[in-house]
């Protein structure tokens, strides 16, 4: 599966710049960027160390094509473990596609989606999920998913399978050794130990298949959907926690007319808040149609914002308790918080009168101006209590890829037969297959175990140049 052709590709984002970085990587590597480049000190790339860098100019036949900085690493010591330099152009387009057209003609070939790092996992410079943590770094927009995607590509999440698998693995040595000497009725796996040692990978995989919950929500970031009548102050409320004009505001009922999306970091979480149209009942078709988005948007959020204007509320509140008990009951496993805009229109006094009419429904109540910005910041502290940090905090491993998500629930399955098969004294030769199983999926996660669509379909979602 190690391909020996040498792969070309620009590194970074694609469009003019102060610079830009041509990456090759590949056996020839060093000898096609030899070919094309004319050191300042006529010093040749391929009798210089590895991890050097090298002032000089990109030369196509008597022709300048730009003055140039090259990075120089030696396989094995590189990223992707073969030889590989990189050459740092000055950000111009045409420059950019001039030297690439320059190292084609020379004998490279544009690299394909993720092939870099696919070769460092060919070489075995990363295991597979560290290579899959490289696309989540890049694709990371806040500091939770950063620091879950730098966690799994130092290996905390491959290390502690490959403990897992290690530990397993010895164990069904011993399982497939009694096979050998099956007449003989003799046992060489300790059950009391190895039950020690499912009930120990059982916990661990449960701890994983759990944190995915989490790790999915800081990943994907958390749906907040922002739902109320008609002109209560959703847009501005949106604006308020964006600190922008994200959304039309207009003293015009049903100016929304459609759901808008944003995203905004809280405590290094990313929130997806979604401003919906009013629920109310309407004979405008168009209107309608952003009704029914709503509760389809509530029932793709996993918190709901159901905004009230003060002195409505004030007025009408046995109407709108009602409606608040409609969405609890529609979705019960949704929290759901009440929020009162325009409060600088009501004194103390009104304030404790709602709250006193809403404590009864066991609802969590935040009382704002959003257009005023206060208790705003009060509700993005709110919005933040609903993940749990925890692990997080912890620096526990947290899973993030649904790949992963999904081998280890297999995993899981197949650890629990292990496990009634001890149990049952279920003979030697079917608890085998079931630990065969439960290693293949640890395999899977890691790349011990891996097939070229596995790969196709994994590298596919990288950008080209990584």
């Amino acid at each position: 599966m190690i391909p020996n052709d040498s792969i070309v590709a620009l590194a970074t984002p694609s469009g003019a710049g102060a610079i830009a970085v041509i990456r090759i990587s590949g056996k020839d590597a060093i000898t096609i960027g030899n070919s094309v480049f004319k050191s300042v000190k006529n010093k040749e790339l391929l009798t210089q160390k590895t991890h050097t860098l090298h002032l000089g100019h990109i030369m196509d036949g008597t022709k300048t094509l730009d003055e140039v900085l090259v990075s120089l690493f030696k396989g094995p010591n590189s990223y992707t473990g073969e030889n590989t330099i990189e050459i740092s152009c000055h950000g111009s387009t045409y420059i950019q596609q001039q030297i690439i057209q320059l190292l084609l003609r020379k004998g490279c070939r544009m690299a394909d989606p993720g092939e870099f790092t696919l070769r460092a996992f060919l070489n075995g410079k990363l295991d597979l999920s560290q290579a899959e943590a490289v696309a989540d770094l890049i694709s990371s927009d806040n500091e939770a998913s950063h620091q879950i995607a730098m966690q799994q590509m130092r290996g905390g999440f491959s290390n502690e399978i490959a403990k897992l698998r290690e530990e397993l693995l010895n164990f069904a040595s011993l399982i497939e050794l009694e096979l050998d000497f099956a007449e003989e009725d003799v046992e060489f796996a300790d059950r009391a130990q190895f039950h020690e040692l499912l009930n120990r990978i059982e916990f661990v995989l449960k701890r994983l298949i759990d944190s995915f919950a989490v790790g999915n929500v800081i990943k994907n970031g958390i749906p907040v959907a922002i739902v109320g009548e008609p002109n209560v102050g959703k847009s501005t409320l949106l604006n308020a926690l964006l600190n922008e004009e994200r959304a039309i505001v207009s003293e015009i009922a049903g100016t929304t007319r459609d759901t808008i999306e944003d995203e905004l970091v809280i405590g290094g979480i990313g929130f997806r808040f979604i401003d919906t149209a009013g629920i109310r009942e309407t004979q405008d078709i168009v209107e309608s149609i952003g009704i029914r988005k709503t509760f389809e948007k509530i029932e793709q959020a996993q918190v709901v914002l159901y905004l009230f204007e003060s002195l409505k509320f004030k007025s009408q509140s046995s109407e709108y308790v009602v409606e608040i008990e409609k969405i609890k009951n529609q979705f019960p496993l949704k929290p759901l918080v009440v929020v009162i805009n325009k409060i600088e229109l009501l004194s103390d006094a009104e304030v404790a009168e709602i709250k006193n009419k809403l404590q009864p429904l066991n609802v969590i109540v935040e009382m704002i101006s959003a257009k005023q910005n206060l208790g705003v910041e009060e509700l993005k502290t709110q919005l933040l209590s609903f993940v749990n940090t925890g692990a997080l905090r912890n620096n526990e491993t947290i899973v993030t890829n649904t790949r992963h998500y999904d081998s280890l629930l297999k995993a899981l399955d197949e650890i629990q037969k292990v496990k009634y098969g001890l149990e049952v004294n279920l003979s030697s030769d079917l608890m085998a297959l079931d630990i065969k199983e439960a290693l293949y999926q640890f395999g899977t996660i890691t790349g011990q175990v891996s097939n070229d669509e596995l790969l196709g379909n994994i590298f596919a979602n990288f950008c080209i140049g990584k």
